[in-house]
């Protein structure tokens, strides 16, 4: 939220489908391959299972295909180990593709993650282990482990927000609740992504804010700089009609990443979570969608982004967006949707059937967003 929607407004496995204005409209499950997929113990499972159906029907079990882990025999103590012999034998492994590591060469096991925390660390990033996107916390294991985050993770804990459960009594409300801090990062897995729509504060009312900016939860009235956004939609679209609400998770399972650059507010305390450590957290987003983003949604695969569409409102989200290359992405700037700088540049930015058509060129007709359909 802008300084001027908060002056304005104190309260305030993959389907696709063809909606009825002629846009696919696509939903996407967290589907990324993780290298403790493939890692097995000393007897492969695929093969442990074999055996066990070999052994109690006395004929060979249906073949069932094979992990590169399942075709690399295990080796003596003092040899390569698996996972290394993987990395040795697979030509995809250690390569880059126009400098960037292929996702599904990164590797990734939760449970060795929580073993290389201290006692203090796996207090402080239960939420994060717990909560976030698994697509997302894959890349970012590192970046949670640095001394700006863990200071940041320290000061939330102050604030009452103490992992994944509810708040500690007494402390000061945090909005959005603990368990929807990462919310944007479950509903629009990485290699998904398409769009991104970038905010500043979570909303600071009581039932508002829950993880998606620009987003509120169902119940709660839509706040003036949504309204804005759906007049906008509906002067692209003719044909649009704004729903009663203000939930817009139907864009994020699109591909459209709804994320604040400060992810926590204190209740009816504007920016009272700014310059604390988000700012740097989601700068680190914004580098990694710079990488990753639309990975699986490119032709050419190689497991690695190919542009996507940023829309940055206002001069706070510009920060965000000032180092990517616009050629490998659509950035579109304009004022901020608030009734306060709404008529100043966001009214008539036709950023929603631009991204639309870039998508359509760059992806092909089913990567475009269906901005009217809003369950």
């Amino acid at each position: 939220m802008s300084d001027d929607e908060r002056t304005s407004s104190q309260v305030t496995v993959t389907s696709t489908t063809t909606s009825s204005k002629g846009m696919a409209s696509t939903t996407f499950l967290d589907d990324a391959t993780y290298m403790e997929d493939l890692v097995t113990s000393s007897t492969p499972k695929s093969s442990q299972e074999t055996v066990a159906k070999s052994n109690s029907k006395g004929v060979t079990a249906k073949k069932r295909q094979l992990s590169l882990m399942d075709m690399i025999p295990s080796t003596p103590s003092g040899k390569k180990s698996r996972t290394d012999a993987l990395a040795s034998s697979s030509p995809s492994i250690g390569r880059t593709v126009n400098g960037v590591k292929p996702f599904n060469t990164i590797p990734f096991n939760m449970d060795k993650f929580k073993e290389s925390l201290s006692d203090d660390e796996k207090r402080l990033l239960a939420l994060e282990c717990e909560t976030m996107g698994r697509t997302w916390l894959k890349v970012l294991s590192n970046e949670i482990k640095k001394p700006y985050f863990i200071k940041l993770k320290e000061f939330l804990w102050q604030e009452g927000v103490q992992g994944p459960a509810a708040q500690s009594v007494g402390s000061p409300k945090i909005f959005p609740p603990p368990s929807e801090i990462y919310n944007w990062s479950r509903r629009t897995p990485l290699g998904h992504l398409r769009v991104v729509i970038i905010g500043q504060d979570p909303y600071h009312g009581p039932g508002q804010a829950h993880g998606l900016c620009f987003s509120v939860c169902k119940g709660v009235p839509v706040p003036p700089s949504l309204k804005n956004m759906y007049k906008e939609i509906k002067t692209d679209y003719p044909d649009f009609e704004p729903p009663s609400h203000g939930d817009l998770s139907s864009w994020a399972e699109s591909g459209v990443l709804l994320i604040n650059t400060s992810l926590t507010v204190r209740s009816g305390a504007a920016g009272s979570h700014s310059n604390k450590g988000w700012e740097t957290f989601t700068d680190a987003v914004i580098d990694l969608i710079d990488k990753y983003g639309g990975a699986s949604l490119s032709k050419t695969g190689g497991n690695v982004g190919h542009g996507v569409v940023f829309m940055a409102w206002g001069s706070w989200a510009a920060k965000r967006v000032a180092k990517l290359s616009e050629t490998k992405h659509l950035v579109l700037r304009s004022a901020h949707p608030s009734p306060l700088s709404a008529h100043r540049g966001f009214f008539g930015n036709g950023h929603f059937k631009k991204t639309n058509d870039w998508l359509e060129k760059r992806y092909g007709l089913e990567a475009k967003i269906d901005w009217c359909k809003l369950d």
